[in-house]
């Protein structure tokens, strides 16, 4: 992206993806310390390392958590702590592997309010086609490894044979 050679700069710090299951991604002592790990990485200073640590937490609602353990959050608290630790590193393309999996009502509706809230490109992978029609206006399908349907979400999502074909349901209520 923008030129940048990913293998001479040992990364893509670019992109940032934001893993199915939080556990897998969060690992620190401290929600702080997850959020730290990245921009840290970075090389970062330490202040610059803080502002971003508070930052990202008001933006997923998480303010105040710092200092507590994320192996002690709900699920949906979870989640939000590993989309802050991805919006820590500032990433041009965020990447979301079913965000809204084992999300209760209240948890779904606050990942799809964050989703709608970030700028810059999303790229969301779910099976969730209710969910990814509100943060979404374009739907590429993939079916054994191959992008079949490519266009607006709304057209692709009134054609029920597509979806039926290939295993997907709208959802729609």
């Amino acid at each position: 992206m923008n030129g940048t050679d990913v293998e001479a700069t040992g990364g893509f710090p670019h992109f940032g993806l934001v893993f199915q299951d939080p556990d897998d991604q969060l690992f620190c002592p401290t929600v702080a310390e997850d959020l730290a790990f990245g921009p840290r990485n970075l090389g970062l200073a330490e202040e610059e390392v803080r502002r971003r640590v508070a930052e990202s937490l008001e933006a997923v609602g998480l303010a105040g958590f710092e200092s507590r353990s994320a192996h002690h959050l709900s699920g949906g608290e979870k989640k939000r702590a590993a989309l802050a630790a991805t919006l820590a590193c500032r990433p041009e393309v965020l990447a979301f592997d079913e965000p809204w999996a084992g999300l209760d009502a209240r948890g779904s509706r606050a990942v799809t309010g964050i989703l709608r809230s970030l700028s810059g490109t999303r790229l969301v992978a779910s099976q969730d086609l209710h969910h990814a029609a509100g943060v979404c206006g374009r739907l590429v399908i993939i079916d054994g490894g191959r992008a079949v349907a490519d266009g607006p979400m709304p057209e692709l999502l009134a054609d029920g044979a597509l979806l039926d074909a290939h295993g997907l349901e709208s959802n729609r209520r």
